[in-house]
């Protein structure tokens, strides 16, 4: 034990402060990753003048993205929906075990824009017709799930996909699940407005941009046309 005592003593003061400094690192990371995986069940009370919506529709980086483009929605949450497991995290998630998908929960002001709409949009903003995948991604943590919170919103949501089938936008049957929204598990901190804060990203650059770009364009499209029609 001397031996290693004085082994210890010889190091250079450069070599000791690189250690201490690495264990301390080392230390705050675990700290860090500890809190990031304490996954806690969310409030789905929405504030004043608020209502809200949730839907799964592959990456939640995506889907986040898209409906904060929309003018009345006010803020929009990533996270976890639709599963069985308490306090779900990312990882978990990912092993397509714990019956949970990637879900955003959408803040929006009713008096700019209506449940119905959202719906719209959630159909026109993925492809509802792929079982438990979207784009690259495979498993059922990126199936498309609606969810509702009333008899009401369940009847809107699905007059919206009987509109959109009567429209022909997607050639296969829209194979979109329906759920009573009764739990929502935020994301970690790091998932929360992932494109804005990683812009250059190889996922955001190869596949949420595009994925933005053609929704923007079909949603466009699909409400130039429905105001002809009419």
């Amino acid at each position: 034990m001397e031996s290693v005592k004085n082994s210890f003593r010889a190091l250079p003061f450069s070599i000791l402060s690189f250690v201490f400094v690495s264990i301390f690192l080392f230390a705050q990371c675990q700290i860090y990753s500890d809190k990031e995986i304490e996954i806690q069940k969310f409030s789905l009370q929405p504030n004043k003048g608020q209502k809200l919506a949730a839907f799964a529709e592959g990456c939640f980086w995506c889907s986040e993205h898209i409906f904060e483009s929309i003018p009345g929605v006010t803020e929009v949450v990533s996270g976890y929906a639709g599963g069985h497991t308490k306090n779900p995290n990312y990882e978990l998630v990912n092993t397509e075990t714990t019956g949970h998908a990637e879900t955003v929960l959408v803040y929006y002001d009713p008096s700019k824009i209506d449940y119905a709409e959202l719906c719209r949009i959630f159909f026109l903003s993925h492809d509802p017709t792929t079982l438990n995948r979207q784009g690259p991604d495979e498993g059922s943590s990126y199936r498309s799930i609606l969810f509702y919170s009333s008899d009401s919103e369940l009847k809107i949501a699905k007059s919206i996909q009987k509109e959109i089938e009567k429209n022909q936008i997607w050639k296969s049957q829209i194979v979109t699940e329906y759920q009573e929204l009764k739990e929502f598990y935020k994301a970690e901190g790091y998932h929360q407005n992932f494109i804005k804060s990683n812009p250059n990203q190889s996922y955001v650059q190869a596949v949420s941009i595009p994925r933005y770009q053609e929704f923007q364009s079909r949603y466009k499209q699909y409400r130039k046309s429905t105001k002809e029609s009419k």
